[in-house]
């Protein structure tokens, strides 16, 4: 996977609504995928211990979050049902990832729909009062081209669905192995170097993509954040939140971030596939930042 790979930053027809200018604050919905297991994890941690650390700082931090299940991994490790009910008891909304993070370029649309549906009863069960109808794209994957691209909305639609689009993240999963590499040592400064390299890329991705939204809609948009279930990530999860509030964020929901115009092709399914940020930045005419790539150094961590 290639890091902080973007989608969501579709281009509206109407320029007029582009060019408002959004008023401060900023806001930014945290959306958190592969629940309940996205590993590997440091010796003797478990995914509630995971779940746990990361909650608590959510909710200290009074951030409203969307989680994305894949639940095939409660049946691969049993007791892991236990880390949805965290998540559904803390408040969470918990949404669609698929019943086994498959690639959609790799299924037929039939087999896209079966993912679909598999994953729907853990989803129920814990639904209650939420609207559990948004789908995140494992590998934020929308289709090998636009037949499939449409024919795989097509499905979304007709089972009621919204999709979670990506307009702000840092890769943070690329940091996983390296975590758990340096835990399993006790590697004190192998740990701070991750914990360096990944407050650097948090802040970067604020610059980079407030940058690429002024370009393609020449306004701040409500961003959505990526992010995973991880043990990295649960680590520094109070770091993450402080440092976009010390950037002037507050913090909604998905459904009121995608409630802005510049969602409108994920939350309204029966219009044509938006482009990719890149497509979009073609369209525009206007070059867009790269990432920075950091899997190099993180792969030499506490190798």
């Amino acid at each position: 996977m290639m890091l902080r790979v973007i989608a969501g930053f579709a281009v509206m027809a109407a320029s007029s609504t582009i060019a408002q200018p959004r008023q401060a604050p900023l806001e930014i919905a945290v959306t958190i995928d592969d629940l309940p297991v996205h590993a590997p994890y440091p010796p003797g941690v478990t995914p509630e211990q995971v779940s746990e650390q990361m909650i608590a700082a959510l909710k200290a931090g009074h951030v409203p979050v969307t989680g994305f299940v894949n639940a095939v991994r409660m049946q691969e490790q049993p007791g892991t049902e236990r880390v949805l009910n965290q998540w559904h008891d803390a408040g969470a909304v918990l949404g669609n990832h698929g019943w086994a993070h498959r690639h959609l370029n790799e299924m037929t649309v039939a087999e896209f729909e079966d993912e679909l549906v598999k994953d729907e009863p853990a989803l129920k069960q814990r639904g209650g009062g939420a609207d559990w109808h948004w789908f995140r794209y494992p590998f934020l994957d929308e289709g090998k081209d636009e037949k499939q691209q449409v024919a795989a909305r097509q499905v979304l639609r007709e089972h009621g669905y919204r999709v979670a689009a990506v307009t702000t993240g840092f890769s943070d999963w690329a940091w996983t192995p390296a975590y758990a590499r340096c835990a399993a040592k006790h590697d004190a400064a192998g740990v701070a170097e991750l914990e360096r390299l990944y407050v650097a890329a948090v802040k970067q991705s604020i610059v980079d993509d407030r940058e690429a939204a002024h370009k393609l809609y020449r306004r701040d948009i409500p961003y959505v954040l990526l992010m995973h279930v991880s043990a990295m990530s649960a680590h520094m999860m109070p770091q993450v939140l402080r440092i976009y509030r010390q950037a002037g964020y507050r913090f909604v929901s998905l459904a009121a971030a995608e409630s802005d115009p510049a969602y409108r092709g994920y939350t309204d399914l029966s219009l044509p596939p938006p482009p990719s940020r890149g497509e979009a930045a073609r369209l525009k005419g206007v070059k867009l930042i790269a990432p920075p790539d950091y899997s190099g150094t993180l792969d030499r961590i506490c190798a």
